[in-house]
C-alpha cells in the first residue's frame, strides 16, 4: 500500500517511505490514482510534537577507555542533551467529519505516551528498555513506535536529534533510517561540450553563461541498517560522516564542479546528475560501515532539489553498462 507524508520533514520534504518505482509513480500521477481506486478517502495525517531530554553513550561491560574510544563526547559524564523534535505519521480514512482522528485524541495520546515520560528527562532511565539497549535517536523512535502503536494508526516514526541528524522508523522490527544533511558550496555551468553555445543556451537558458554559476547545497544522506540491542546504533556515523566527508564534500566544496570533478567533464552537472554522481560515489564505501545507503537527496536551491535511490549490485551493474553503451 502507498504511503504519503507530508508535513513529517523538520526541515524540508521527505519521501523516504518510497520505492524508486513508486517515485516515479508519483511523478506520471499513478500513485494517487492506485490509492484513490483503492479507497478515496484514505490519508495520511501528521501530528509534531517536541521534548528535551539528556543521555549518556555508555556501556557499564566496558572499560572508560573502552567507552571513550567507541562513542567519544557522548561518552562523556553526566551526559548531554538536545531538543528533539518528533513527527508521527498516522494512515486512516476520512470520517464524517473529514477528519481522519481528532488531534486533540492524538495530541493526548503522544502525551501520555511519550512526552510526559521523555521530556527533561535522562533517556538512560526514563524507560527500561533503555537499560538494554541505549537511547540513540534510531532506538528512541523504535520505542516511540511501541508507545503508540497500540493507540494509533501509525506508518512512521521520524525523529530529529537536531536538524541535521534524523531517524526514521517504520515497525520493521530492528530496520531503522538515520539521515545525516551536510553541506558544500560548488559553481557549475550547464551546458554540454557536444554542442554549441547557442544550442547549450536554448535548452538551458542563464544557466549555459559561459562562466557559471554557484550553489550552496545542501545534501541528505540516509542509510539503512538494523538496530545493535546493544549499542542501539544502525552504523558508527562518525565512520558514516566520514565517509561523506572524504567521498563528497572534501571533493566538491569550493570546486567549479565542471573542471575541477572529472565526471563532470562530459556529464553535465545538474542537480539530478550531482545526485546520482553522490549515490555511486557514497555506495561502495557505505558498505565498509555496518549500514548500507538508501537514498541521497540533493538540495541545491529553496525551489530545485533531486533525490535517488541506492542501486542493488544487480541494477548498477545494468547501469553502468548502460552508460558504457551511451558514450560509444
Amino acid at each position: 500500500m502507498a504511503k504519503f507524508f507530508g508535513a513529517n520533514d523538520y526541515m524540508g520534504g521527505n519521501s523516504l517511505t518510497r520505492s524508486p518505482q513508486q517515485t516515479s509513480m508519483v511523478e506520471r500521477g499513478i500513485l494517487i490514482k492506485l490509492n484513490t481506486a483503492r479507497s478515496p478517502m484514505k490519508c495520511v495525517i501528521n501530528r509534531r510534537a517536541q521534548f528535551s531530554a539528556s543521555h549518556r553513550y555508555w556501556l557499564p561491560e566496558l572499560s572508560e577507555a573502552e567507552n571513550n574510544l567507541r562513542f567519544g563526547a557522548c561518552a562523556r559524564s553526566p551526559g548531554h542533551g538536545h531538543n528533539y523534535v518528533l513527527f508521527v505519521a498516522m494512515e486512516g480514512d476520512l470520517d464524517d467529519y473529514g477528519m481522519v482522528l481528532n488531534l486533540s485524541d492524538v495530541k493526548r495520546v503522544i502525551k501520555d505516551e511519550v512526552t510526559s515520560h521523555l521530556d527533561f528527562s535522562f533517556l538512560n532511565e526514563a524507560w527500561p528498555e533503555f537499560e538494554q539497549t541505549l537511547p540513540t535517536t534510531e532506538n528512541v523512535a523504535r520505542m516511540i513506535w511501541q508507545r503508540l502503536e497500540g493507540h494509533l494508526p501509525i506508518v512512521n516514526i521520524q525523529l530529529f536529534e537536531h536538524p541535521e541528524l534524523w531517524a526514521d522508523y517504520q515497525g520493521n522490527d530492528m530496520e531503522a533510517y538515520l539521515t545525516i544533511k551536510t553541506h558544500f558550496s560548488a559553481a557549475h555551468r550547464l551546458a554540454s561540450p557536444k554542442l554549441s553555445f547557442e544550442e547549450n543556451s536554448e535548452i538551458y537558458g542563464k544557466c549555459a553563461r559561459p562562466n557559471g554559476h554557484g550553489h550552496n547545497y545542501h545534501l541528505e544522506v540516509t542509510i539503512k541498517g538494523q538496530i545493535d540491542e546493544r549499542t542501539g546504533m544502525i552504523a558508527d556515523l562518525v565512520e558514516v560522516q566520514n565517509v561523506i566527508d572524504q567521498s563528497v564534500v572534501e571533493p566538491f566544496d569550493h570546486t567549479f564542479l565542471n573542471k575541477d570533478i572529472p565526471y563532470f567533464a562530459e556529464v553535465v552537472p545538474t542537480a539530478e546528475n550531482i545526485a546520482v554522481h553522490i549515490r555511486d560515489l557514497l555506495s561502495e564505501p557505505m558498505r565498509a560501515t555496518s549500514a548500507e545507503l538508501h537514498k541521497v537527496k540533493l538540495i541545491e536551491s529553496p525551489n530545485n532539489s533531486a533525490e535517488v535511490y541506492a542501486l542493488s549490485s544487480t541494477q548498477a551493474a545494468a547501469e553502468q553498462a548502460e552508460r558504457a553503451l551511451a558514450q560509444v
